[in-house]
């Protein structure tokens, strides 16, 4: 498998912004989920070095509430997760650590669901 590799840049504008880097061709298909459900406006252009491709995340404005929102962006066909961030607001940020929990719950359950799909398909 290729080696894909997705690094952040800023968030600016309500967006998560960072640049894939992976073999020229088309990009890979990505992801984003917000508490396991799809994040709409997920966008991949083309960079100006080959590539490479810049990706875009839209920060929900109904995410944004007391406590800590996880996003996760994957790769779409492995399920591979690529990057991560959180949202925290509210008196929740003297916890970080809780931030740290909230990321592992989430790349659990994404480990949980692909365990789940590799059964399934080896008991064919």
């Amino acid at each position: 498998m290729a080696q894909i590799t997705l690094t952040r840049t800023r968030i600016a504008s309500g967006r998560w912004e960072g640049i894939l880097t992976a073999e020229a061709g088309a990009p890979p298909a990505l992801s984003a989920t917000l508490d396991g459900a799809p994040v709409d406006g997920l966008a991949v252009t083309a960079d100006d070095k080959p590539g490479n491709w810049r990706v875009s995340v839209p920060i929900a404005a109904g995410s944004i509430a007391d406590g800590i929102q996880v996003y996760l962006i994957a790769d779409a066909a492995s399920g591979e997760k690529l990057a991560a961030f959180s949202i925290a607001a509210g008196d929740v940020l003297q916890d970080d650590l809780r931030a740290e929990v909230e990321l592992l719950r989430a790349e659990l359950d994404m480990l949980k669901r692909a365990f789940r799909r590799h059964c399934v398909e080896t008991a064919e």
